[in-house]
């Protein structure tokens, strides 16, 4: 019988959740992973800037709380990838906190891997003097020391190389920092010896949980299994189906190129795949191929603060005010800046977004507008907290008392689901690097510490 290695992927990211259920089937397998991806920069650079994570602690608990209680027991070893979000030494923490936790109040023991994925600014500063850094794309620019230093959060994408290192260390938790999406799940694979390119493609699939079945989402669980020429994937809910169509579209998933995707010192050649339902409801894929560039790059992300945030939302009904809107919210701005004019024009932005209109493609929306009502959002992104909530709340005043041409009433023209109207959203980043970076030997720190009762 072909040598066969089964991994679980419990979800699209820990904490979105998932049916205990759909588990518990796959616990039924022999199963040698369970590997959960837990971060994207797909909410953008404020996760890393601010050290915080994506889910809450309760998601983040009562998902591990399934799966530490079923794997830790049974000698499966336990990936997490991009701990707490973005994989920053403050997300990482957080993790290893709640892991210990539910280690200690089930009176189980563990040997966790920790592989730190932070840099420190003078690290990058380095690596840029010897010229080891480029930007990701062309519309990025070239990297400075004045960005890098004031970037306050740095992390990179490790590939599966650290987790694998990890894994022959006999670890029976790996919490990783920030991971290029499908490194854990490949890791496995990797470590059973079976071949690499199938073992990044099939990471590929199940990093984004059930997403690949029909009907699609992260919030359940998908079974992986690669054998020396293929690997196959089904669904561990009956409710759901892979088919050949839905898995190969999810190859397509987050690429900017149809069959090449690069990695940490990796490029994915999916040209020649097949994709071949062999059950119902699983679907095999092969030839999927695996080059190693001659040079090894990985991935920086970093973000800087560079401003703050207040925002109000509001619901506008009156036809004349909703026909000359955008005429009207651009006399608004004027009128904030004539109120102000000992404040400097680039202390301060004002946006403005009408949902149901134009607020999603803006001058590029070529629907004809039907509705009755509109969503009015209305952002003001400032030096400091303290001018951020000044513009708002003139914007927001001027705006509802404003008296446009034609207008009926004097009562307001804004209607607030909330009380207070103005909210102080806070610190507001940007990816400030987004770069690749050389290297010629694993950066990656890994340390080991003894989860105990």
């Amino acid at each position: 019988m072909n040598k066969a290695i089964r991994i679980l992927s419990p979800c699209g990211i820990l904490g979105y959740g998932f049916p205990a259920s759909s588990f518990l089937r796959g616990m039924e397998e022999e199963i040698h992973g369970i590997v959960v991806d837990a971060g994207s920069t797909d909410a953008g650079p404020h996760k890393l800037g601010a050290g915080v994570s994506i889910v809450s602690r309760r998601a983040s608990k009562k998902d591990l709380e399934i799966i530490l209680k079923n794997g830790v027991p049974r000698n499966i070893p336990i990936i997490i990838g991009s701990a707490g979000g973005a994989g920053a030494k403050p997300h990482v923490e957080w993790t290893l906190d709640i892991v210990n936790e539910i280690l200690a109040e089930n009176g189980l023991t563990a040997k966790i891997a920790v592989i730190w994925a932070g840099f420190t600014q003078e690290e990058i500063i380095e690596a840029n003097n010897q010229g080891k850094i480029k930007p990701l794309s062309a519309n990025i620019p070239q990297l400075s020391n004045e960005i890098i230093q004031e970037t306050g959060s740095i992390v990179a994408q490790m590939g599966h190389e650290p987790i694998l290192e990890a894994l022959q260390n006999d670890s029976d938790i790996i919490i990783c920092g920030r991971a290029y999406d499908p490194s854990p799940f490949a890791a496995i694979g990797i470590y059973h010896g079976m071949d690499e390119g199938l073992s990044y493609h099939l990471g590929k699939i199940l990093e984004c949980g059930a997403l690949c079945a029909v009907p699609g989402t992260t919030k359940d669980c998908i079974l992986g299994t690669i054998y020396e020429d293929s690997f196959t994937v089904k669904s561990l809910n009956p409710a759901r189906k892979c088919t050949p169509m839905t898995v190969a579209a999810h190859t397509f998933y987050e690429k900017e190129h149809p069959y090449l995707l690069h990695g940490p010192g990796i490029e994915l050649d999916l040209s020649e795949c097949e994709f071949t339902e062999i059950e119902d409801g699983v679907v095999q894929v092969k030839k999927s191929k695996l080059t190693k560039p001659e040079k090894m790059f990985i991935k920086l992300e970093g973000a800087r603060r560079v401003a703050y945030r207040t925002f109000v939302i509001a619901g506008v009904r009156d036809p004349i005010l909703i026909e000359n809107i955008e005429e009207i919210q651009s006399t608004v701005k004027d009128q904030v800046a004539e109120y102000y004019p000992e404040i400097d024009k680039e202390d301060y932005e004002i946006h403005f977004y009408n949902y149901g209109k134009n607020a999603v493609l803006g001058e590029m929306e070529s629907e004809p507008f039907t509705g009755h009502e509109i969503g009015a959002m209305f952002e003001v992104i400032a030096k400091t907290q303290e001018l951020a909530n000044t513009i708002c709340a003139t914007v927001r005043s001027t705006f509802l008392h404003y008296g446009y041409e034609n207008r009926k009433s004097t009562a307001g023209n804004l209607a607030f689901p909330f009380a207070p109207s103005d909210i102080e959203f806070g610190a507001v980043y940007e990816f400030s690097i987004y770069h690749l970076m050389e290297i010629t030997q694993n950066p990656f720190k890994i340390q080991y510490v003894q989860g105990e009762m």
